[in-house]
C-alpha cells in the first residue's frame, strides 16, 4: 500500500469518471437517435435482441473511450 501515489490515485479516479460520463452521453446519443425509447423497449417489452444489440454497442464505446483516454 506504500506504493501507491496520491497523484496516480486523482488521475484514475479522473480518468474512470471522465470515461463513465462519456458512455453515458454516447448512451442518450444513440437512445436519441432511435425512434422508440430504449429503455421502455428493453424493461417493459423484454426485447432481447435490442438488450444485445446496446450491449455490444456499449462495449464498442468503452474500448474507444479507454483508448482515448489511455
Amino acid at each position: 500500500m506504500d506504493d501507491i501515489h496520491l497523484g496516480s490515485l486523482l488521475n484514475a479516479i479522473l480518468f474512470a469518471s471522465t470515461g463513465l460520463l462519456l458512455l453515458g452521453v454516447a448512451f442518450v446519443f444513440i437512445d436519441r437517435l432511435t425512434p422508440y425509447d430504449l429503455w421502455k423497449e428493453i424493461c417493459e417489452n423484454r426485447n432481447i435482441a435490442l438488450a444485445i444489440l446496446l450491449a455490444g454497442l456499449s462495449i464498442a464505446v468503452a474500448l474507444i473511450i479507454s483508448a482515448a483516454v489511455h
